[in-house]
C-alpha cells in the first residue's frame, strides 16, 4: 500500500499576468486563463480517485481547487489549510519584477541567487527569513497530512524495493509556487538552499508516492526540522507536468536545455529481468513508446542528441529524431547502464536464491552494494555525471539537446542535479519513454533547474503506468 500526493499549482492569477510579487497577500484573483488551467487539470486527473483535497485559503488557490474539483467530477470539496499559504514577501507585495530590481537591488539579487539567505523586515520592524520559515510551514503541513492519511502506508515492505507500490489512497494539494517547492524539498529531505533546483508552473501537476521505508531518508538527516512521522520512503514520480495545458513542455527561457529520456520497454523490463549492460532491444511496446515520445517532442526544437551505445536507448533516440531530420546522434560510453555483473539475465527470485543479503542491501541501501563482477552505484554516478557535464559544456546558450539513457543512469544524473546522493536513487522515478527537462537558466556552469521530471502524458496520462521491471 502507498499514499499518492498530487500537487497542483494555482492557475494564472492577475498578479502573475502583471508580473507582480504576490506572496501571501490575497490581493490577486484567478484570471479566466487560470480558471481554464484549473479545469484542464481536473480533467487530466479524472482517473485518480482522491480521498481528500486540501487547498490554500488564498483566493487564487481556493478558486483553482474549486474549478479543478468541479471538472474532476468526484464531488469533493477542498479543505482549506493555513499551512498551504504562499511565502511571506509582504514588504514587496504588489511590486512588479522590474520595480523589484530597481527598488530593492540587493534583496532581488539574493532572491534570485540564494533565496534561503534572504532577510526581510515587517512593518513593525521585526526581521525574518521568508524561505526557512516556509520550510517549517511545509513540515507542519506534511506532519498533519501523515497523521490524517498515514494509515494508507502499509507497514509491510513491498516485494520489491525498486518501485513505489500502487497507491491505495490519493490526496490532492492545491497551493502556490514556493510552498509546493518546499513540500517537495521537505519530502526529499533537501534543504532550503536547493529551492532554485525545482520549477513549478501555473496549473502544473506533480506526483509523489509515499510507501513503507526500506532505507534511510533521502538526503540524510533533515537540517530544517524533525523527521517526518512514520518516516515513509518517498518517490518523486513526476514534476511540473503541463501537457494538459496545451504545451508539451514548460516554456524554455535563456540558457541551454537538456531533454533526458529513458529508453522504451524491452521484454526483460516487462519480465522484471535484470538486463544491465546486456544489449536487449526494444520490444513492440517499447518501439511504440519511443514513437510516442517522438510525437510528444516533435514540436520541440532540438539541435543535438546523445545516447548510450546499447540498442534500447539508441532505438529510442532514433525514433525521436525521426521528427528532427539532420540532428546527429552521438553515443557516449558514460551513459551505458549499470553493470549488474552476475545478476544480468536473472529474475529477482533467482537473485534472491543466490544473493539474498546482497539483494536486500540493494533495495535498502543501494550505495553499499558491489555487484558481483559488476559495478557500484558510485562508479555509475562518477561516469554518468562526467558524461552529462561534458554534454552540458558543449551546448550553446540557446541550444536544446536530447539525451537518451537508462534507469540507473538517469536516476544517478537526476540525484546529482537535485542535490541528492547515490543512496537516494529509489526516490526518483524514470518510466520507459518518460521525458525529463533540465534547464541551465544562468549558464552551463551554474545551478541546474529540473523544469519537469518523468513526463508520461504521451504514454497514457498524468500517472506513470509504464512497466515496473528491473534495471
Amino acid at each position: 500500500m502507498a499514499l499518492r500526493i498530487v500537487l497542483v499549482r494555482h492557475g494564472l492569477s492577475s498578479f502573475n499576468a502583471e508580473r507582480r510579487i504576490q506572496g501571501r497577500d490575497d490581493l490577486s484573483t484567478l484570471t479566466p486563463e487560470g480558471h481554464d488551467q484549473a479545469r484542464r487539470a481536473g480533467e487530466a486527473l479524472r482517473a485518480v480517485a482522491f480521498s481528500a483535497a486540501y487547498a490554500s485559503p488564498l483566493r487564487r488557490a481556493s478558486h483553482t481547487a474549486a474549478s479543478l474539483l468541479q471538472a474532476h467530477g468526484q464531488g469533493l470539496e477542498a479543505i482549506h489549510d493555513d499551512d498551504l499559504v504562499e511565502i511571506d514577501l509582504s514588504p514587496w507585495s504588489g511590486v512588479t519584477r522590474e520595480e523589484l530590481g530597481q527598488r530593492f537591488p540587493d534583496g532581488e539579487r539574493l532572491w534570485r541567487e540564494a533565496p534561503h539567505t534572504l532577510t526581510l523586515q515587517h512593518a513593525d520592524g521585526r526581521h525574518y527569513q521568508p524561505l526557512p520559515e516556509l520550510m517549517q510551514q511545509a513540515d507542519r503541513f506534511l506532519t498533519g497530512l501523515l497523521q490524517r492519511h498515514g494509515a494508507a502506508i502499509d507497514a509491510e515492505p513491498q516485494p520489491s524495493g525498486l518501485q513505489a507500490a500502487a497507491a491505495d489512497a490519493s490526496v490532492l494539494v492545491v497551493a502556490h509556487n514556493a510552498i509546493l517547492r518546499c513540500l517537495v524539498l521537505r519530502l526529499l529531505q533537501l534543504d532550503a538552499s536547493d529551492f532554485r533546483r525545482l520549477r513549478i508552473d501555473n496549473g502544473s501537476i506533480s506526483v509523489l508516492n509515499l510507501s513503507p521505508n526500506l532505507s534511510p531518508s533521502p538526503g540524510g538527516a533533515n537540517p530544517g526540522g524533525p523527521e517526518l512521522s512514520a518516516d515513509p520512503a518517498v518517490q518523486l514520480e513526476s514534476l511540473n507536468g503541463t501537457a494538459h495545458l496545451g504545451e508539451p513542455l514548460p516554456k524554455k527561457g535563456s540558457g541551454p536545455r537538456l531533454l533526458l529520456v529513458r529508453h522504451g520497454e524491452t521484454d526483460w523490463n516487462r519480465q522484471g529481468r535484470f538486463q544491465g549492460q546486456i544489449d536487449i532491444p526494444l520490444n513492440a511496446h517499447g518501439l511504440a513508446q519511443a514513437e510516442a515520445a517522438g510525437g510528444f517532442l516533435g514540436p520541440i526544437s532540438i539541435q543535438r542528441a546523445y545516447s548510450s551505445g546499447l540498442s534500447r536507448p539508441r532505438q529510442t533516440a532514433e525514433a525521436i529524431l525521426a521528427s528532427h531530420p539532420g540532428v546527429p546522434l552521438t553515443t557516449c560510453s558514460g551513459l551505458v547502464e549499470i553493470g549488474h555483473g552476475l545478476w544480468e539475465g536473472q529474475l529477482e527470485p533467482e537473485i534472491q536464491a543466490g544473493w539474498p543479503e546482497l539483494l536486500a542491501d540493494w533495495k535498502r541501501a543501494p550505495q553499499t552494494v558491489q555487484m558481483p563482477e559488476g559495478e557500484t552505484l558510485q562508479q555509475v554516478w562518477d561516469r554518468s555525471l562526467a558524461a552529462w557535464a561534458r554534454i552540458v559544456a558543449s551546448l550553446g546558450p540557446d541550444e536544446t539537446a536530447l539525451v537518451v539513457a537508462h534507469d540507473a543512469v538517469n536516476k544517478t544524473i537526476l540525484c546529482g542535479l537535485l542535490g541528492l546522493k547515490p543512496a537516494d536513487i529509489w526516490a526518483i522515478k524514470q518510466g520507459n519513454g518518460g521525458v525529463t527537462v533540465i534547464d541551465y537558466p544562468h549558464g552551463a556552469q551554474e545551478l541546474p533547474m529540473v523544469a519537469a521530471l518523468n513526463l508520461t502524458p504521451h504514454l497514457g496520462g498524468v500517472l506513470d503506468r509504464t512497466a515496473a521491471g528491473a534495471l
